[in-house]
C-alpha cells in the first residue's frame, strides 16, 4: 500500500510509530499520574518535597540523560533489564517498547502537573457533601472528586501526547535509531537531514511535527475552555 500525504514508507512508519507509541505512553502513565497528582495535591507527608522532586525531574534533565539512566536501568546488564533477560529472555532496550518507555518517562511530568493542578483548585465541598449522605472514600474518588479533576487529566494527556510525539534524546539513547523499529518522527527527521538530498523529506516531517504540536496545543487550550464554561454554567 502506499503510504499518503505523499510520504515515504520510511516517514510513514516513522509517523504511525510516534503516534502509538505517544498514544501508549500516556494511557499507560495515567492510573499512576492521577494518583500521584492527587496525593501530591491533597495530602501533605514526610518527604512530599522529594517526591515532587523525583516526579518532575524529567523536567529539567536533558533528555539524554533521562535515556542513559533508562538504558543503565533497563539494558541487557543493567539493574533491571539483566534479571528480565536472564529470566524471562525480555529485552527491553533498542527495541519498539523501549521508545513507548522513554516517552513515558519524559511526558510523564506534565500529567501529574496538569493533574495535580486540578486537584488543588477543585471545589472540596461537593466531596464533603457526598461524604455526609453516606458515600464512601472510594464511591468519592470515583463519582465526585475524578470527575472534578477531568479538565487536568484531559490537558494532561493532551500536552504529554505532544512531548511524548517529540520526543528525541532519550529514545535515541535507550532505543537507537532503527527504521521500521524505534526510528520516530524526531529520529527521521534528524537521519534525513544527515543525507545528502533529503531536504524535500525533512520539509515534509517538519511540516507533520509542526501540525502534530499545534493541534495538540489547540486541543489543550480548547479542552480548557470547555471545561471552564461547564463549569461557570
Amino acid at each position: 500500500m502506499t503510504p499518503p500525504l505523499g510520504l515515504s514508507v520510511m516517514e510513514w512508519q516513522a509517523l504511525t510509530l510516534s503516534l502509538r507509541s505517544a498514544t501508549l505512553a500516556v494511557l499507560w502513565s495515567l492510573p499512576l499520574a492521577i494518583g500521584l497528582g492527587w496525593l501530591l495535591a491533597r495530602r501533605r507527608f514526610p518527604g512530599h518535597w522529594l517526591l515532587n522532586a523525583v516526579v518532575h525531574l524529567p523536567l529539567v534533565l536533558p533528555p539524554v540523560v533521562i535515556g542513559y539512566l533508562l538504558l543503565v536501568l533497563l539494558g541487557r546488564e543493567g539493574v533491571i533489564g539483566a534479571p528480565l533477560h536472564a529470566l524471562f529472555g525480555v529485552r527491553l532496550a533498542f527495541s519498539t517498547q523501549a521508545v513507548v518507555i522513554a516517552c513515558a518517562v519524559v511526558s510523564f511530568p506534565l500529567l501529574v502537573r496538569a493533574i495535580r493542578q486540578s486537584a488543588e483548585s477543585m471545589d472540596h465541598r461537593f466531596e464533603a457533601a457526598a461524604r455526609s449522605l453516606g458515600a464512601g472514600e472510594l464511591r468519592v474518588f470515583l463519582t465526585v472528586t475524578l470527575p472534578l479533576m477531568s479538565p487536568g487529566i484531559l490537558t494532561g494527556l493532551t500536552l504529554g501526547f505532544a512531548r511524548a510525539v517529540g520526543e528525541f534524546g532519550a529514545t535515541i539513547t535507550l532505543a537507537a535509531n532503527i527504521p521500521g523499529k524505534t526510528q520516530t518522527l524526531p529520529l527521521a527527521l534528524f537521519s534525513v537531514t544527515q543525507s545528502p538530498g533529503g531536504d524535500a523529506a525533512a520539509a515534509r516531517l517538519c511540516a507533520l511535527s509542526l501540525a502534530l504540536a499545534g493541534m495538540a496545543l489547540i486541543g489543550s487550550e480548547l479542552v480548557s475552555r470547555r471545561m471552564t464554561w461547564e463549569a461557570a454554567r
